[in-house]
């Protein structure tokens, strides 16, 4: 991951010199600078980067205006960095094809955790991957990996897309135990910081969904102190 290509966009040269230092630091050594929205069209048609972060308040193009003509020469995650929060700045980046929105002023060592993040996640979308098993069985429960359809029961059943994806995975774990920060890398594929309730609603809508009895799980079981585990014969266990 520390061979990777990063490019920082943004016209503060202390903004450019903390962040050069601090990805040095955690092991990135090619890291290019640009303080304008041209230069960093320049450079990105010159060179291949796995990894942009990009300010939206540059002199003469904006990062908004600049990014989706980056995007047309590389579909590496961009970040932006921007001191303008509100919801309508995030959804306008988003829409014009960000990966991510860092609001100014943030934690130096939080934007090196989510480059990571969405460096491994970025890599592994590239890689070859054998092909998995289509259909799982358990019990009740069926999961159709090629459809995304799920039965309990014999009756189909819908779930939001975030709960069919820890299904998914439940479902090709069988009877191992994961922790909820163990759940949250490695389905939603970010670091887990230790105070996201995300796991805990995702996996009490999916008993909902698949439990006769979401109060009394005998497929998704929790495991005190420890963690979730899926039991493939949904027979009686600890559950909270």
């Amino acid at each position: 991951m520390q061979d990777a290509q990063i490019l920082i966009v943004d016209d503060e040269e202390a903004i450019l010199h903390m962040l050069n230092t601090i990805l040095h630091k955690e092991g990135f050594k090619q890291i290019d600078t640009a303080c304008t929205g041209e230069d960093a069209l320049t450079l990105c048609q010159t060179k291949k980067y796995d990894l942009i972060l990009l300010d939206v308040m540059l002199p003469n193009r904006s990062g908004f205006e600049v990014c989706p003509l980056i995007r047309q020469t590389t579909n590496a995650p961009i970040f932006f960095l921007t001191a303008r929060s509100t919801d309508l700045d995030k959804l306008s980046g988003f829409a014009l094809g960000a990966d991510d929105y860092i609001t100014k002023p943030f934690n130096p060592l939080e934007v090196v955790a989510r480059i990571k993040a969405h460096l491994r996640r970025h890599r592994q979308k590239s890689i070859p991957v054998q092909p998995a098993q289509k259909v799982y069985n358990y019990k009740d429960i069926e999961v159709n990996s090629l459809s995304g359809e799920v039965k309990v029961k014999g009756k189909v059943v819908e779930l939001p897309a975030q709960v069919y994806q820890l299904l998914l995975f439940f479902c090709k774990h069988p009877n191992q135990l994961f922790s909820k920060g163990q759940l949250y890398e490695k389905v939603w594929g970010e670091e887990f910081f230790g105070e996201d309730n995300t796991v805990m609603v995702h996996i009490r809508k999916l008993r909902e969904k698949i439990e006769d009895n979401p109060g009394q799980p005998r497929h998704l079981v929790t495991i005190r102190g420890l963690g979730y585990k899926f039991v493939s014969n949904g027979g009686n266990h600890e559950h909270s």
